[in-house]
């Protein structure tokens, strides 16, 4: 199992890269998607959110209501701490388990899969603690503030939102610190996609080594 971890913020083109991987026949795994999967009603976690952020994050099922959620989590770098100091350790024992079932099931396959490429999709990379620590490779995606902006305000997100959202997010400069390969999405997709073909025929060289 070769692992790698596609770091980058909002509208950085992370999800692109992802699905062409993906495409490619990599396992992936989204964190997000991952801490969703977490917010069960009734579970701990939920009731320790409701505690912390009020009530109003639930629904009258006792289900999260994650834009409330992510509404006044991200409403200070003071709140969006509150919030990871909760999720962040959840996360990451999840994450965990997933790699070893992937890894299992790899060495139990008969053929090349048993090490395969896992991409693992990383909204907030201080949520794994050192990064590098757990990749193989640390793939960071990114792009100038007015296109990423640019980009998520042709999705329809608002404005206000995407600013509140990005004055928490860490610099580009600190993700490119974080990576052991940087992929520049400041122009299309085509050219993304090209730079990751390129990068995985390097990986691939180097693996035959």
């Amino acid at each position: 199992m070769f692992k790698v971890f596609v770091i980058g913020n909002l509208a950085s083109g992370k999800s692109t890269v992802v699905r062409h991987l993906r495409d490619l026949g990599a396992s992936t795994i989204d964190l997000d998607e991952v801490a969703k999967d977490l917010y069960r009603p009734g579970s701990d976690i939920v009731a320790e959110l409701a505690g912390a952020f009020g009530e109003a994050i639930l629904d009258a099922q006792g289900a999260l209501r994650t834009s409330e959620l992510a509404s006044r989590a991200f409403a200070s770098a003071e709140q969006l701490e509150r919030l990871n100091a909760i999720v962040h350790p959840i996360v990451r024992e999840r994450l965990r388990e997933l790699l070893e079932t992937i890894d299992d099931q790899g060495s139990a396959a008969e053929d090349e899969a048993a090490s395969r490429l896992v991409v693992v999709e990383v909204s907030v990379p201080s949520a794994l603690g050192d990064i590098r620590a757990v990749a193989d490779e640390v793939v960071a995606v990114t792009a100038p503030l007015e296109v990423r902006r640019a980009r998520a305000l042709r999705r329809g997100m608002d404005p206000r939102d995407f600013d509140r959202r990005c004055a928490l997010q860490p610099s580009e400069s600190e993700l490119r610190a974080q990576a052991s390969f940087v992929l520049d999405n400041s122009q299309d997709g085509r050219c993304l996609v090209r730079q990751l073909d390129a990068w995985l025929a390097v990986l691939s060289r180097a693996g035959e080594r």
